[in-house]
């Protein structure tokens, strides 16, 4: 049986940031149809530090494949080893066979569809007239979003707010050269919030609340992507207090990020929370109803992501020939 291995660069090389995005969102219809099977995170934290790798699986029965990423982060000695902080690895499984399709390198997989689901977020649940967004964060995470979302909307303004004023001056640059558009440079989070239609939160979440219910205004739309674990939060949890909440997995925005902040505050309840993203692309619940509404898309990410973004860049892979292939056994 033949495995195809896929290393960093050649998976780079077959992302297409459109066709992730309607991946994604194929994925939130399976997701919200019944045909996604998750089971719990596994979390392994080295004792004593904020090193660590998490383990999410899942099933999609739509494609017929099964994942396993494997993502580490925190070990902030690595690049002395000449090694990233955090690496993220896929394996592709046919859910027919259980056979081991592919190995794949995972850090644009994890980053392009996590950017996707901010964009997701955006087309439903933003004002169709919103064209003014606010990043906080200058890191990778940071450029997917925006390269993402500004697919979705014609931004007009872009403000971006970090707490390294370094990372901020190249994201600034490279951005700005990247996509076309001025992107200007904040000196407070407050300063890059107020007025924006879109704002999206990509820290690393460890430092507190950053984004305050006062700097809101009617109408905005809030993607809260960096708080995806117990102990991290991006938004103040008053932020919720009369939002419109929307989930990509409540079960696991509640266990696990931003909204988990707001229902231990006592500022929302579960039953509180709108909708799940996928249940607004199938018709099942209404997305923004009113141009004055504040929405907040809290995701902390999903494997059927995985699944769905996995399966189209090895069948992409297989149509182009690229990857090495490798036989663990033979048959």
């Amino acid at each position: 049986m033949e495995t195809l291995l896929l290393s960093k660069e050649e998976v780079g090389s077959l992302i297409d940031l459109d066709a992730v995005r309607a991946a994604v969102e194929d994925g939130y219809r399976s997701f919200n149809s019944g045909l996604v099977i998750q089971p719990n995170i596994m979390d392994v934290t080295l004792p004593g530090t904020h090193e660590g790798v998490d383990f999410k699986g899942g099933l999609d029965m739509g494609s017929g494949y099964i994942t396993l990423k494997a993502s580490s982060g925190g070990f902030d000695h690595n690049p002395k080893l000449g090694l990233p902080t955090g690496m993220n690895t896929v394996l592709l499984f046919e859910a027919k066979t259980c056979a081991l399709k592919c190995i794949m390198d995972g850090t644009f997989i994890t980053g392009c569809r996590t950017g996707a689901a901010g964009a997701i977020s955006v087309k439903y649940l933003a004002r169709a007239d919103a064209e003014k967004l606010c990043v906080i964060g200058a890191g990778s995470q940071a450029r997917r979003q925006l390269s993402a979302i500004m697919r979705v909307r014609k931004l007009s303004e872009v403000r971006a707010w970090d707490a390294l004023p370094e990372f901020l001056d190249i994201y600034v640059r490279e951005m700005s050269a990247a996509t076309g558009l001025k992107i200007r440079k904040c000196a407070t989070a407050e300063e890059a919030v107020r007025g924006a239609d879109i704002v999206v939160t990509t820290t690393r979440a460890r430092s507190g609340p950053i984004v305050k219910k006062e700097w809101i205004q009617p109408g905005t739309h809030i993607a809260a992507i960096g708080a995806d674990a117990p102990g991290k939060q991006e938004l103040d949890a008053g932020v919720f207090a009369g939002a419109k909440v929307v989930n990509d997995s409540l079960q696991l925005c509640v266990a696990r990020g931003e909204t988990r902040n707001a229902v231990e505050a006592g500022f929302i309840r579960p039953q509180d929370i709108h909708a799940e993203i996928g249940e607004i692309i199938l018709g099942k619940k209404p997305g923004r109803e009113n141009p004055d509404e504040v929405t907040i898309f809290d995701t902390v990410g999903m494997a059927i992501q995985d699944v769905v973004t996995a399966a189209m860049l090895y069948k992409g892979a297989l149509e182009k020939g690229l990857g090495t292939r490798y036989e663990f056994f033979k048959t």
